[in-house]
């Protein structure tokens, strides 16, 4: 089947630049691809801990991307399906926010972020179930939201 553009542009955003067709744990992979795009925002100073500016933007610019493409995907694809990471790169950042952008912290937030990403822990669960390409997204914010509260905790505790 020949797709259109707009086709290629969405599997090329929902699929994260296709590392969601790596063959084994694309889930896993997208994060990883996360963390790649964080380190990059963050050697660019775009990302830095404490200033909004530049988190607010991403993750805004992220997801306004993000819910189209896993939508269309979605279509593409099937619900939900393993190529589509578009959303593990969101909830990958969602996980990171004002975070110090050390190996530890950054480790840490990957690990938990993969844990809740698939236990899904209500409302996570919840949220997977709206349709189309804006629950593809929000289950994995949700996961990121649990991340981010847990480690920004632990660093409060740890001092």
């Amino acid at each position: 089947m020949k797709r259109s553009f707009a086709d290629r542009l969405a599997a090329i955003a929902g699929t994260a630049l296709y590392s969601g067709y790596f063959p084994v744990f694309p889930g896993t992979v997208g994060s990883a691809a996360g963390l790649v795009l964080y380190l990059i925002l963050v050697k660019s100073g775009a990302l830095v801990e404490g200033s909004p500016v530049g988190w607010v933007i991403t993750l805004a610019a992220l997801f306004a991307v993000g819910v189209p493409a896993a939508h269309r995907c979605e279509k593409l694809y099937g619900h939900d399906a393993r190529p589509i990471v578009i959303d593990e790169v969101w909830g990958m950042l969602v996980s990171l926010v004002y975070l110090p952008a050390t190996w530890k912290w950054i480790l840490a937030a990957f690990l938990l972020f993969r844990f809740f990403d698939v236990v899904k822990p209500p409302p996570a669960r919840h949220a997977e179930r709206v349709s189309g390409g804006l629950g593809i997204m929000l289950d994995d914010g949700v996961a990121g939201l649990y991340t981010l509260v847990i480690l920004h905790v632990a660093r409060s505790l740890l001092g």
